[in-house]
């Protein structure tokens, strides 16, 4: 009988099949939250004694102020910048050495409440994909280093800037490449990935959130999942149909009025949804009934809400940083039928994390405190908080950026600099 580990690892494995070139290498990170988009990493041979003084830094790159994360693929390190809010600006950087390899910008002008880059790209073997804070999605061919072709969504859908801007990642899936405009007559998109074409637009949803669409297969059928906030009073989980578009299913009775992390998939058709801002977090079930498809709540709880980041699944347990604005519980864990085991803020000695980005590789979790820069390295277990080791990486505050793993490599960035340190073990 297969072991719940492994049965969660052969479950996101075949979902990421379904949605993803068979190019990817298995080293790559090559999107939001890595190549499963899950936060979890196949790599190996990683460090488990760190020096003194931290992992070893390879190289530092001065970027402009923001929480965009990089992505990589071949050796190459893609992140979107931000230029005096007035630029978006593609930058290919070198995984080994750092060294600029291009760079391709376009005018952008604008600003935001809590400025500058936002989203980690997608990146295939012949392009990259992102969408800018002002809203312009935009395809780069990596071959000739220029555009391939550009959506100004808000211009294109008559539609308002969002108080934070637009803050998502795109979604592959077989020829598509997919994004969440939000705009009235074209909540989610679907796009030619060589061409830009329009493909489908769904229009059923409202409420402008920052969660990116989730690629999944729910009781056999693939799906966009998102979630949304009406009236910006609470969010909304949905199922959207892959060949044309079409509402599946929806969930109401989950209230985030600012949703950000997206849902998290789960063996059993299964989603786990958390927020801030009063909502907790909830688990539901999707199954067909019929011709239709039926949304079960399995649990709500008050007892974790991330802001601005998924959870980890290993095992039977979700680990979570807990907090936000007014949430302070730490880091977290939790089991699959909603039962907390421990929260770090329990015991005033343990490390809280802020917002920071938390990623599972080789048996461990990375996870970086968005308040002090320093990077802990953790042992998962249901029983307590077992830290292996810890250094001081990066200065300042509001360290949000998702983090990238790939050959041994960890890119990370705080709001003036993105380091890479080298976690290999020799």
């Amino acid at each position: 009988m297969l072991s719940s580990m492994l049965r969660a690892s052969l479950f996101c494995a075949l979902a990421t099949a379904l949605a993803w070139p068979a190019t990817t290498m298995a080293a790559d990170w090559p999107q939001f939250q890595g190549p499963d988009r899950n936060g979890t990493s196949p790599e190996t041979g990683l460090l488990r004694d760190w020096p003194a003084g931290g992992p070893n830094t390879l190289w530092t790159f001065t970027a402009q102020e923001g929480f965009g994360g990089p992505a990589i693929r071949d050796g190459e390190v893609y992140f979107l910048d931000r230029e005096d809010d007035a630029r978006d600006v593609l930058r290919c950087l070198a995984l080994d050495s750092g060294k600029v390899l291009w760079t391709v910008g376009y005018e952008a002008p604008g600003s935001t409440s809590h400025d500058g880059s936002r989203t980690t790209p997608t990146v295939t073997e012949t392009h990259v994909y992102t969408v800018g804070l002002m809203g312009h999605f935009t395809c780069y061919d990596r071959a000739t280093q220029k555009i391939a072709w550009q959506h100004d969504l808000r211009n294109e859908h008559k539609m308002g800037l969002p108080n934070w801007g637009f803050s998502q990642s795109p979604v592959l899936y077989k020829g598509l490449v997919i994004v969440a405009p939000q705009a009235p007559d074209a909540f989610v998109a679907a796009y030619d990935q060589k061409s830009g074409k329009q493909v489908w637009a769904n229009a059923d949803l409202d409420g402008v959130g920052y969660s990116s669409p989730l690629v999944t297969t729910l009781d056999g059928e693939d799906q966009v999942v998102m979630i949304t906030a009406p009236g910006g009073k609470g969010g909304t989980v949905s199922g959207i149909a892959l060949d044309d578009g079409r509402l599946l299913w929806s969930y109401e009775d989950w209230n985030c009025k600012i949703p950000i992390p997206n849902a998290t998939p789960l063996p059993d058709n299964r989603l786990f949804i958390t927020g801030e801002y009063g909502a907790g977090s909830a688990m539901i079930q999707v199954a067909r009934q019929g011709s239709a498809f039926r949304v079960k709540e399995l649990f709500t709880t008050d007892e974790v809400g991330s802001q601005i980041h998924q959870p980890l699944v290993i095992e039977n347990a979700l680990y979570a940083n807990s907090n936000g604005n007014r949430r302070r519980d730490g880091m977290v864990c939790m089991t699959l039928d909603g039962k907390v085991q421990w929260r770090t803020e329990d015991d005033g000695a343990l490390p809280s994390f802020e917002r920071g980005n938390l990623l599972f590789a080789d048996g461990m979790i990375l996870n970086l405190d968005g308040n002090t820069g320093i990077l802990h390295l953790i042992s998962p277990s249901q029983r307590g908080y077992v830290e292996i080791a810890k250094a001081k990486v990066l200065d300042g505050k509001k360290i949000w950026s998702p983090m990238a793993l790939s050959n041994g490599k960890l890119v990370i960035r705080s709001q003036r600099e993105m380091k890479c340190l080298d976690l290999k073990a020799s």
